[in-house]
């Protein structure tokens, strides 16, 4: 059973999606039933397993990385206190995820199981309405992470990164920015 005040938070969240009836906050609040406690350098997902659930981060920071080579990864992704996260790729298609998501604290989630997911998405216009919007919204930053990783300059890159996104250089280690900026650790530190 999720902690009370996990439930509490997540339905506080719901509240604040435009059209969504009392009704299909509670019935969309009852489908997050599945806790989550990581410990540090615990796995949420790894490569090769199916993506099922979609996860609320209650507290914590967890990272989501591509196994590039063996002993070699290329982060792509973080999921820090009040985001959702998962596997996306994984989680749309059904297919075996390619990434690993890790936690970098403890963590604690509260997950909804991926068909839950989708038949609430299927009843609710108004929450398919915000999930389009929060999707294009995920696009959006993806896209600009792309524009960010083309530029040659690595300055240039951290300083789209700040501009887009300051509050993460508080909560990741300067070794998880560094690679999901495609730099050194030692070049980021010279920079910062």
């Amino acid at each position: 059973m999720p902690a009370p005040d996990t439930c509490a938070l997540l339905r506080a969240l719901l509240n604040q999606i435009p059209g969504l009836t009392a009704e299909e906050v509670a019935d969309f609040a009852s489908r997050w039933d599945q806790p989550i406690r990581l410990r540090r350098g615990d796995f949420l997902v790894q490569p090769g397993q199916p993506e099922q659930r979609l996860c609320f981060v209650r507290h914590g920071l967890l990272r989501i990385y591509f196994p590039t080579a063996p002993g070699e990864e290329t982060c792509v992704g973080f999921g820090h206190a009040n985001s959702l996260l998962c596997s996306f790729p994984s989680f749309a298609t059904g297919a075996a995820s390619e990434y690993a998501i890790q936690a970098l604290r403890q963590s604690e989630l509260l997950a909804i199981g991926r068909t839950d997911f989708l038949a609430f998405l299927d009843q609710s216009p108004a929450f398919a309405r915000f999930w389009r919007l929060e999707l294009e919204k995920a696009l959006v930053g993806r896209m600009e992470h792309e524009i960010d990783l083309l530029l040659p300059e690595p300055a240039q890159r951290l300083a789209r990164l700040r501009q887009r996104s300051p509050h993460i250089f508080q909560l990741v280690p300067r070794k998880y920015l560094a690679s999901y900026l495609r730099m050194s650790p030692e070049t980021l530190s010279r920079l910062r």
